[in-house]
């Protein structure tokens, strides 16, 4: 039995399908269902026993202390986060109640049930939190990736919040002894993400015929990491990570804005042609967000070394895949 925390999200709910269907673990999942949340990710578990699914706050310490009371997983696998950069430039406060408050409050419960398991229980107890490559900010053209051991230095609202919740998890660890594992990811894609992200946002407006915004002079750099990948990255290090550790996960795939929008562009020529020219057409360059971060890239040496994880999909096949299942999702709509 495993507790998610925001399980209704683009990567939670890829992780709830993919762990069910891998491994035939139970899963109580945990989420809010804020705008990023959709309950529709998980229609394929409609009536599945083994998926359990409460709508609440990870910030209700009474309600996880109850979860956790009634079910005893074996671990929490924390993916619950306001994620959306431009949204934490325009309203940070939401950010800093979800990532840093509630993950406090999720530090909490779980330590206070931790604390009274018996002892081989509370020896196998994991606390798993999921967090991203941009709490170590912005990379020169030519600087080495980020390694485990690269030092913070967050640029966002956003950026900031997780990485205030990376400290506390760590605290939590050397201070009281709670078993936790934080892994950090790089730029996620694939299906179910939230139409407000680069990729889908592209898709959805170039079947719409709308123009494609991409920001500055679309030469930011950002590692790739398909979905599926990461939930198996994350599986990988719930079960053989060293307590206290950090992983770093990536794609390996580091492309500009302009080229992911480009190659979105020919894989929707091939796939969906335009009546009029080609979709790279409707690519506009708009004006630049306040404090973009230039680059990121993640070393992911580590995790393959110690634990035997790589990536699955190239970015050309995870692009298609993507591009096929919004494709798809858009004739039964």
């Amino acid at each position: 039995m495993l507790l998610v925390t925001g399980g209704a999200g683009f990567i939670g709910a890829n992780f709830v399908l993919s762990t069910i269907a891998a491994t035939g673990e139970a899963i109580v999942n945990l989420d809010k269902l804020t705008y990023a949340g959709n309950p529709e990710h998980l229609a394929p578990l409609a009536g599945d026993t083994r998926h359990a699914f409460v709508k609440g706050d990870i910030g209700d310490r009474e309600l996880v202390r109850r979860l956790l009371v009634e079910n005893r997983p074996r671990a929490i696998v924390h993916f619950a986060a306001e994620s959306h950069v431009d949204r934490s430039i325009d309203g940070p406060a939401e950010f800093i109640q979800t990532n840093v408050v509630g993950s406090f409050s999720l530090l909490e419960a779980a330590r206070a049930w931790w604390g009274a398991l018996p002892t081989g229980e509370k020896e196998r107890f994991r606390f798993l939190h999921v967090s991203t490559d941009e709490v170590y900010g912005s990379l020169g053209p030519d600087e080495p990736a980020f390694k485990e051991t690269n030092a913070y230095g967050p640029n966002s609202p956003y950026a900031a919040s997780k990485a205030a919740s990376d400290h506390l998890v760590r605290a939590y660890h050397h201070t009281y002894g709670l078993p936790v594992l934080t892994t950090n990811c790089s730029n996620n894609y694939g299906p179910r993400q939230h139409p407000e992200k680069l990729i889908p946002l592209m898709i959805t407006h170039a079947l719409a015929e709308k123009p494609l915004p991409v920001y500055g002079d679309g030469l930011n750099v950002r590692d790739w990491l398909y979905v599926t990948d990461h939930c198996d990255a994350v599986r990988a290090v719930l079960d053989r990570g060293r307590v206290g550790e950090t992983y770093n996960i990536g794609g390996g795939s580091e492309k500009t804005n302009l080229e992911v929008v480009k190659m979105l562009c020919e894989m929707l020529d091939a796939a969906r042609p335009r009546k009029n020219g080609r979709h790279a057409d409707l690519i506009s360059l708009v004006k630049d967000r306040q404090g973009h971060d230039r680059r990121y890239a993640m070393d992911a040496g580590r995790i393959e070394r110690e634990l035997g994880w790589r990536p699955k999909e190239s970015f050309a096949s995870g692009m298609s895949k993507t591009v096929n299942w919004y494709l798809e999702r858009g004739k039964k709509a």
